[in-house]
């Protein structure tokens, strides 16, 4: 029988708070089947869009995006939090659900005018996402399209990514 990678995806129900349906993502990378699955789905779903990089952020944008650079002999960007990044950098702020957060990039990493492929694990409320997309286009570089294994739409993601294309290969409809 054939899985859907829906199937690789483990819910462990009230984590990390009470109400909260968390959705791991290890199992699909442990699993041999299921991390050629998601790879090869998420590509499907990019096939006809014009890049000529991937960005991830640290740490699970990396597990998803360098194989993707990879298959596709692209160049791969690291966006990662403070400190983490040896030459000089850009750095956006951003609002997370509790608290705020900071992301990064070298500044010679996207060349003005560069058509970019972003690739994370999950889109939840957006934030993340959103800042990367401010971190290129900062640098002079263009989103071709924004690139997710798994969304959850119940908390409204796509709502700060108007104007952007927003493939997941996963969605869920709740939080």
């Amino acid at each position: 029988m054939i899985k859907d990678l829906k199937d690789y995806v483990t819910t462990i129900p009230d984590f990390p708070e009470p109400g909260i349906m968390f959705r791991d993502i290890t199992s699909v990378v442990q699993d041999a089947d299921g991390l050629r699955l998601a790879i090869d789905t998420m590509e499907k779903l990019v096939d006809d869009v014009d890049y000529d990089v991937v960005v991830g952020a640290e740490s699970r944008g990396f597990i998803f995006g360098t194989p993707i650079a990879y298959n596709e002999r692209k160049p791969f960007v690291l966006i990662r939090k403070p400190g983490k990044l040896p030459r000089e950098t850009e750095k956006m702020d951003y609002d997370l659900e509790y608290g705020s957060a900071t992301l990064e990039i070298h500044k010679d990493a996207i060349k003005p005018g560069q058509k970019v492929l972003i690739v994370d694990d999950l889109m939840a409320t957006g934030g993340t996402i959103e800042a990367m997309v401010k971190l290129i286009e900062k640098l002079g570089g263009t989103v071709a399209a924004v690139l997710v294994l798994m969304e959850l739409e119940g908390l409204n993601g796509r709502d700060k990514l108007k104007g952007y294309r927003v493939e997941s290969a996963i969605k869920y409809e709740g939080k």
